[in-house]
């Protein structure tokens, strides 16, 4: 089984902000294949579904951003699960916005999500499909508010777009296609 975890925070305040992309990014595909998420005791929201005869597993960690990695490990326990089968999808300040960027392995970056996950899955080798935020346009602007604060409508045009193609990018690898081939295709 492939299992994709999207990354954010539960909640209306965060819903449709910079740091809940990778939630954004999961409910597209999702809803690109008519899957509907239900709560688990594994602290998170999953569906089950099948994308050309491989079962896959959706997850919306229920636990907060920071505490990603707790619910990453209770399902990867129960469902028997390994970190070489897993898809993690989430923001990234040190890219551009709009960029999307596939990771095999690598340190957090100072993303509190990854950093629970490296901790609790004791790996820094698992795949990563990254979303470009961007910095603040203001020195001023506190980095908080900003990953925290919705996207213009001039963003959203560009996420709409992002999310499309992390959809397509999601798909090519359930079917097969090797992180340098994801990098060619969907990397800057």
């Amino acid at each position: 089984m492939k299992f994709i975890f999207g990354l954010g925070n539960i909640g209306e305040k965060y819903d449709q902000t910079r740091h809940n992309i990778g939630f954004m990014a999961i409910d597209a595909f999702a809803a690109a294949h008519n899957a509907t998420f239900s709560p688990t005791k594994q602290f998170a929201l999953t569906a089950k579904i099948q994308v050309d005869g491989v079962p896959v597993m959706l997850v919306k960690p229920t636990t907060y951003m920071n505490d990603s990695g707790k619910a990453v490990r209770a399902i990867l326990d129960y469902y028997d699960g390994d970190v070489t089968d897993i898809m993690v999808l989430a923001d990234d300040m040190d890219m551009p916005f709009g960029k999307l960027r596939f990771r095999a392995k690598g340190s957090a970056g100072g993303h509190n999500g990854l950093k629970s996950i490296m901790a609790h899955t004791d790996s820094q080798t698992f795949l990563r499909l990254k979303f470009g935020l961007g910095h603040p346009e203001h020195e001023k602007q506190v980095v908080i508010n900003y990953v925290l604060g919705q996207f213009s409508k001039a963003e959203s045009e560009i996420v709409e777009t992002m999310l499309a193609r992390s959809t397509q990018a999601i798909s090519d690898w359930i079917n097969g296609a090797t992180i340098a081939e994801l990098s060619n295709q969907y990397n800057g």
